[in-house]
């Protein structure tokens, strides 16, 4: 009896992670495409095409996988930071909308123009009245998260989330993701620049979460 319910005891236990681990799989971007965008956007470059899958996902963080460590400060802090953060890590951060701005066209939304299928830009600082780019971090809406957003009910297009968010204190969740593409651009990583119109090239993106800060 005892070893008849032990085996009983672990077929639960393994039908109960396999729920877990497919429903979590479920909830990630299955091969495939968006509105017919592949997952890795439309580019013939390697290292774009795992750029943009990073920007594609559609995995919720777990409380496991956010890095406590990771605040607006201590992404806003100077220095070359390149190596300071990890693109498999979720991130918390809580700060002044400063701008909120459409992406226009990009590879990883296969040069996409209308609002529906490109990024949205959120530009996040430590005060709300801080205009200067080098002080603001770029939080991002991709087009897959507006989409599972619009099926909750809830609008994440950019025009909603300028008239809502612009100029007030929110808390955003997502995946750390470091964007290359914009380090030259960066006073992190460009110190000085005379086009430098941003803090980080790291960025949150995407966004999975978004709301008042409490």
């Amino acid at each position: 009896m005892r070893i008849q319910q032990t085996i009983v005891l672990r077929t639960i236990a393994v039908l109960l992670f396999t729920v877990t681990f497919q429903a979590r799989i479920s909830a990630a971007q299955a091969p495939g495409s968006f509105d017919g965008c592949p997952i890795e956007g439309r580019t013939t470059r390697t290292a774009v095409m795992a750029l943009n899958r990073l920007k594609n996902r559609t995995v919720v963080p777990l409380k496991s996988d956010v890095n406590p460590a990771i605040t607006l400060t201590s992404v806003l802090a100077p220095g070359n930071d390149v190596g300071r953060w990890n693109e498999s890590r979720g991130a918390i951060i809580t700060g002044f909308v400063v701008a909120v701005k459409p992406g226009g066209p990009e590879t990883v939304n296969c040069g996409a123009t209308d609002p529906a299928h490109t990024d949205t830009h959120i530009e996040i600082a430590l005060n709300a009245g801080d205009s200067q780019g080098i002080h603001h971090v770029i939080v991002e809406v991709t087009p897959r998260w507006r989409a599972i957003m619009g099926a909750k009910g809830k609008d994440w297009s950019t025009s909603n989330l300028r008239s809502s968010l612009t100029g007030r204190k929110i808390t955003v969740v997502g995946w750390m993701m470091l964007d290359r593409e914009h380090c030259n651009a960066s006073e992190n990583t460009n110190p000085g620049g005379a086009h430098n119109w941003r803090a980080t090239c790291w960025e949150i993106h995407p966004i999975t979460a978004l709301g008042p800060a409490q």
